[in-house]
């Protein structure tokens, strides 16, 4: 069984199937697969942790004892009842992916402890994954596949994390400091921590933006994003002074080139939602355009076509590819696509 839907995830995590013997989480964002493992042990065990009822294995434990892992799949519990089997994988070795999966298929099979709970994280497991196959293939086995977090996960995680604290932040607040959080999902859950450290635990605050002024701070990447609403705006000296101004901060040509980048992605989004019927206002919101940049985003969207979107996003690619090579003057560079995209936006009358 392959759950790819949130809401499917997000039902069987609060509900596992009792025919389910084996779950596989995977993905990039290790962090993410944390969370979602931790959360099903939480549901399936009331201690999780305890080391009479929980075996916790490494790719090193299968890599130095052959047999291990299904010897920990056909233990009992000491303390009678369910036994958790937890594996934790990088996905990268051919050999422990290829023992996990045939243990996965033993146990969903019943050939092992039919007590026990196998429960498996593992990084970018790929195609060619065996334990990728086995367990889509295994009726008793559930595959659970991580993506990389958006902007309405990271919002819930914050909301989520905050409201444990007593503090929260209004809706401006949340859309600025999400704004500004790494996609990853344990860095980012570690900003939410020191953020409701900043505003005092328990202190039951409703944080405003004027009130993060001091805990954000201003950061390379703010003056990447304005020189790109800047140089899509058709403004060519604030678009170069924003470069400027991130390099001194220590940001780079490639980074100011994917800011460039960023920005055309969500016009060119915004105008496909527009395109295919959703209101400009609400396309550019499903877009994550930031509230302060809304007005100057939406006439910017106005006035840019798909057609040539789809000429300038060629133009960044060949930056981005030139900024990459050995020795290239990437500043120059990204100061050369941000004139010619302002150069466009003017003829397009911005």
């Amino acid at each position: 069984m392959i759950l790819s839907k949130r809401p499917d995830i997000e039902r069987f995590l609060r509900d596992p199937a009792a025919d389910i013997r084996a779950v596989v989480i995977y993905g990039r964002d290790r962090g993410v697969v944390r969370d979602r493992a931790d959360q099903l042990a939480n549901k399936l065990f009331a201690r999780p942790d305890d080391p009479f009822d929980t075996a916790q294995l490494t790719e090193s434990d299968l890599d130095s004892q052959a047999g291990k892992l299904e010897d920990e799949l056909s233990a009992l519990s000491m303390m009678g009842g369910r036994r958790l089997v937890r594996l934790r994988l990088t996905g990268e070795k051919g050999g422990p992916d290829k023992q996990a999966a045939e243990a996965l298929v033993r146990h969903v099979e019943g050939q092992l402890n039919p007590d026990a709970f196998f429960l498996i994280e593992a990084g970018a497991l790929g195609r060619d994954s065996a334990l990728r196959k086995a367990a889509e293939k295994a009726a008793g086995a559930a595959v659970i596949p991580c993506y990389e977090d958006e902007a309405g996960d990271l919002a819930r995680l914050a909301r989520e994390t905050l409201a444990k604290d007593k503090v929260s932040l209004n809706g401006e607040a949340l859309d600025l400091f999400v704004s500004r959080l790494p996609k990853e999902r344990g860095v980012a859950r570690a900003e939410v921590e020191r953020l409701a450290l900043f505003l005092g635990p328990g202190s039951g605050v409703v944080a405003t933006p004027a009130d993060l002024t001091d805990f954000l701070g201003v950061e390379p990447e703010a003056s990447l994003g304005d020189a790109a609403i800047d140089a899509f705006g058709g403004r060519v000296g604030p678009a170069q002074a924003g470069l400027r101004r991130a390099a001194a901060e220590g940001e780079g040509g490639p980074a100011a080139v994917r800011a460039m980048g960023y920005h055309l992605g969500r016009l060119r989004r915004t105008l496909t939602l527009h395109k295919n019927g959703v209101d400009l206002a609400a396309a550019a919101k499903a877009s994550g355009v930031f509230w302060k940049s809304e007005r100057e985003f939406l006439r910017q969207a106005r006035a840019w076509t798909l057609d040539q979107l789809l000429l300038v996003q060629a133009e960044v690619l060949a930056a981005d590819k030139a900024c990459k090579t050995s020795g290239s003057p990437d500043q120059l560079i990204s100061e050369r696509l941000a004139l010619q995209i302002a150069g466009k936006a003017r003829r397009l009358g911005l």
